[in-house]
């Protein structure tokens, strides 16, 4: 039986690889913060079949005493700050958080554990303004806000650190995904919650930034299986994760309100002042590395995603 250590375990992503690897029968390990917790929903259903540590990434010590009494056979670093708009309100912590903290991770690898299999996760947004469409694993990254900069550093410790100290580090550069996990705070969810609302006549309208904006969007639970396949490799390396597919901000909308039978054209509000200053460009991936080493593929359309979600959200608001 393996032992998995996850960070950010009560996250999107961390809650659903929890739930994919106590059904391949690990002992799953999980970083809980007492400064930065998000709360239990996401686990609530397992949470008794896993083994929660209070710690943070900001706190050596802390990690260095988990992976110390479990030993784990895998490390998944999904904790950090993810939205945006908090790293230009807090650059240092988001720095301190998502460079720093999966830095402190490898040291302790490194120094006491080098037999353990690393995983980090990196963010497509790295690439920013891209040079190439689509995007490989060979792009050049082109940082824009500091939330980008920190995953950028992590990503390039995470390749350091490998090459340099034999260590089996990976990193998945994940596209943007979505489920019924997501944060309100993130577009995809304020549509399908915003729709349920308007529905249940709880909402008039709903308000949103750039409606052209495009996205490559996937589903989490089949991302997650992409970190796990990583890890299972005879040689570590980093993997592009993306359906290579392209949908604006205003398809959400179109299928989402289409589930609830409405004209989402009747209730859209486009506002300027939503609109990012450093707006990422046609951030369309191509995962054929992964599909070719890891046997990976998405499994979940973009349509039947959001639909998940939408039903999802008119049962929490139906319910109360």
């Amino acid at each position: 039986m393996k032992t998995a250590f996850i960070t950010g375990i009560t996250g999107q992503d961390g809650s659903y690889l929890a739930e994919l690897l106590l059904a391949k029968d690990y002992t799953v390990v999980g970083l809980v913060s007492q400064k930065h917790d998000i709360g239990d929903q996401n686990v609530k259903g397992f949470k008794e079949k896993l083994r929660l540590e209070v710690g943070d990434l900001l706190d050596k010590a802390s990690l260095e005493r988990i992976i110390q009494e479990y030993k784990p056979d895998e490390i998944y670093n999904l904790g950090g700050i993810t939205f945006v708009p908090t790293s230009w309100d807090k650059p240092v912590l988001t720095n301190d958080v998502n460079a720093l903290g999966p830095l402190r991770i490898l040291e302790i690898i490194r120094d006491d554990f080098p037999k353990i299999r690393f995983y980090q996760a990196t963010t497509a947004k790295i690439f920013g303004d891209p040079a190439e469409v689509p995007q490989t694993e060979q792009t050049p990254v082109h940082p824009q806000d500091p939330y980008r900069v920190s995953k950028t550093c992590a990503h390039f410790l995470t390749q350091v650190f490998r090459r340099q100290f034999g260590l089996f580090a990976c990193s998945g550069i994940l596209y943007n995904h979505e489920s019924e996990r997501r944060g309100p705070e993130f577009v995809t969810r304020k549509i399908t919650q915003g729709a349920v609302k308007i529905k249940l006549g709880l909402e008039k309208s709903l308000s949103l930034g750039n409606l052209k904006a495009k996205q490559d969007w996937g589903y989490a639970p089949d991302y997650v299986e992409a970190m796990w396949l990583m890890l299972q490799q005879e040689k570590a390396d980093d993997y592009i994760v993306a359906t290579g597919e392209l949908h604006t901000v205003e398809d959400v909308c179109r299928v989402a309100f289409g589930v609830l039978g409405l004209d989402h054209q009747k209730y859209l509000k486009e506002d300027k002042q939503l609109y990012r200053k450093t707006e990422a460009k046609a951030l369309t991936g191509d995962a054929t590395k992964a599909k070719r080493i890891l046997g990976w593929q998405p499994k979940t359309s973009f349509a039947a995603m959001i639909e998940k979600m939408v039903e999802h959200d008119r049962k929490l608001l139906e319910n109360g």
